[in-house]
């Protein structure tokens, strides 16, 4: 009788202790009762910082932890207006974007995010200039507005008002005691007169020699208005025009809107947007 206790208490104590097993691999472990113990799953209502399993080191994560912000996962792309002025019918697109072609149609918010395909090297800058092209948004009075107002607060102190390299930072006669490391680029020359949008882009992405990134500064459809003003200022300056109704500066850098939406864009125009380092 003895002996029939003895097993039956090891045999209880050995479930007991298999009951309380800690994780291994992909095994998540067992507890006893852990019905009214504690929660393994996230308390989200749950407002101090508490622990969720004390298995090990590595299984125990405070509430705090996972309740601050994360970076995205790689590649993550942003819900908005990705490639929508690039359909070929963008009124149309830009109408069921924001829900409007249906009734009870779900609108997608409109961002500003696109992907960008090109890195931050000499090679790839060589790249997007070659093949970023026409101007995805249609020369509008309101965009050439909204281009204006973004140039003279991001880009004039260094470019000039005017786009002549001629800011308040390297303006003599309007700055003294100005000093800056290099000239910047003066928008009005010819070589960027007859430099492909992609250039002005690319620059608004990486920056260009002591000018840093403006791509977290911009969004994309500002990115865009801004190189339209930049255009303007050009056609200014050669005497010709560059508005809603017409553009004799360049046909291939801008389409006025009078003239109806852009129906033939290059496939890479739909590349000039937000990064894709994670993003």
């Amino acid at each position: 009788m003895k002996n029939i206790q003895t097993f039956l208490v090891i045999v209880g104590l050995a479930l007991i202790m298999s009951a309380c097993s800690p994780a291994d691999g992909n095994f998540g472990g067992s507890e006893y009762m852990p019905d009214m113990v504690h929660s393994l799953a996230y308390e989200a209502n749950v407002y101090s910082a508490y622990k969720h399993n004390t298995w090990d080191k590595e299984s125990t994560i405070s509430r705090k932890a996972l309740s601050n912000l994360h970076n995205p996962v790689k590649g993550t792309v942003p819900r908005g207006y990705a490639g929508m002025e690039f359909s070929g019918n963008s009124p149309m697109m830009e109408a069921k974007l924001r829900g409007e072609t249906q009734i009870n149609e779900i609108p997608v918010p409109l961002n500003g995010s696109a992907p960008f395909y090109y890195g931050d090297s000499e090679e790839e800058r060589a790249r997007a200039i070659e093949e970023i092209g026409i101007n995805p948004f249609p020369i509008t009075a309101e965009g050439l507005a909204e281009g204006k107002e973004l140039f003279n607060i991001a880009c004039a102190i260094c470019h000039g008002t005017k786009g002549n390299g001629l800011g308040y930072l390297v303006d003599d006669e309007k700055n003294p005691l100005a000093k800056y490391p290099s000239q910047p680029a003066n928008f009005t020359k010819d070589d960027f007169v007859n430099s492909p949008n992609g250039r002005f882009y690319y620059a608004i992405m990486y920056g260009k020699n002591v000018m840093g990134s403006f791509r977290d500064k911009l969004s994309y459809e500002e990115r865009w208005q801004v190189i339209h003003y930049i255009r303007s200022l050009q056609a200014k300056a050669k005497g010709l025009e560059y508005n809603e109704k017409v553009n004799t500066l360049n046909p291939s850098y801008g389409r006025p809107a009078a003239m109806g939406h852009v129906q033939d864009v290059a496939p890479e125009a739909g590349a000039a947007g937000e990064g894709t380092e994670h993003e």
